[in-house]
């Protein structure tokens, strides 16, 4: 079922981000006090449930552990989405993620693409396992994501990718920058509403937010960019790192690396509990 539209909000969001996005993305170094359309924006988005920090290059939301022992084909999905196949959901709804994301200036780049061969190979190449297509990885800017949390007085922040095993090389994903693509526009009569012109954002309608296998549609708003991403049976969630299935996360977006949880985040960790998985009683020498 579609999901409801944002009407006027949706609007109101737009134009804040529009009148306060930067020219070029935004890093930490940039300095100086909020303008009024970024105060009312930071505002807007935190009552959605998005804290957004222009001057670091940062968003974050709060998330949820979901799967931690499947097959994946997405990292962030919302509560009706691939919930079966991801590593966390989120009750923020994409579209005013999205806000906050093009406010730090994203530019959407270009998702995977299947071009097929001219000539194709043969019937005999392709039992031997040659393509029938030139692949193009996902290509463009994008950002940094990152996962944190506490436990007591010891906190927990690693970038998504080590929270990500990949089957085929026995190895954590390799870090890299998630293609941001934007999602698009879909005609409401597709998403099997009345249709007459009007147009819903596909990620809100599918409620997909970050995938780690390429899909050709480009509903997400964000893209794994690995060559290896092209597989889709690959991936599991590295439950050695990760809290227990329903843990709360704090999921970050950043144009800039990090290598600790930002100053700005750090106290919106969210406290999972006493237990400790192997992997932490192991690094913290219990």
């Amino acid at each position: 079922m579609p999901a409801p539209s944002l009407g006027r909000f949706a609007s109101v969001l737009l134009l804040l981000a529009a009148s306060a996005a930067p020219a070029a993305p935004q890093g930490p170094a940039q300095q100086g006090p909020l303008s009024a359309e970024e105060r009312e924006l930071v505002r807007t988005l935190a009552e959605q449930g998005v804290q957004l920090e222009p001057r670091a290059g940062l968003a974050a939301i709060a998330a949820t552990v979901e799967v931690v022992d499947d097959l994946l084909e997405y990292l962030l999905v919302g509560p009706g989405g691939a919930r079966h196949e991801t590593v966390f959901t989120t009750e923020v709804r994409a579209s005013v993620l999205n806000v906050a994301l093009l406010s730090l200036g994203a530019e959407p780049g270009r998702n995977a693409t299947w071009t097929l061969k001219d000539p194709p190979p043969s019937e005999e190449e392709q039992r031997e396992g040659a393509s029938p297509y030139d692949i193009t990885a996902p290509q463009g800017p994008g950002f940094y994501l990152y996962a944190g949390w506490r436990r007591g007085e010891e906190s927990f922040f690693f970038r998504a990718e080590d929270l990500v095993r990949n089957l085929a090389t026995g190895q954590t994903m390799r870090r890299h920058r998630w293609v941001y693509l934007g999602s698009r526009m879909l005609p409401t009569g597709r998403a099997g509403g009345s249709g007459g012109g009007a147009e819903e954002f596909a990620a809100d309608v599918y409620q997909n937010l970050v995938n780690i296998a390429w899909f050709s549609d480009g509903n997400t708003l964000l893209t794994g960019a690995l060559p290896e991403c092209l597989e889709q049976s690959i991936w599991m969630s590295n439950a050695w790192l990760l809290p227990a299935r329903g843990s709360s996360v704090l999921f970050v977006f950043s144009r800039e690396r990090q290598e600790r949880a930002p100053a700005e985040l750090a106290a919106l960790l969210p406290d999972v509990g006493p237990a400790l998985s192997p992997y932490e009683l192991e690094a913290l020498g219990r």
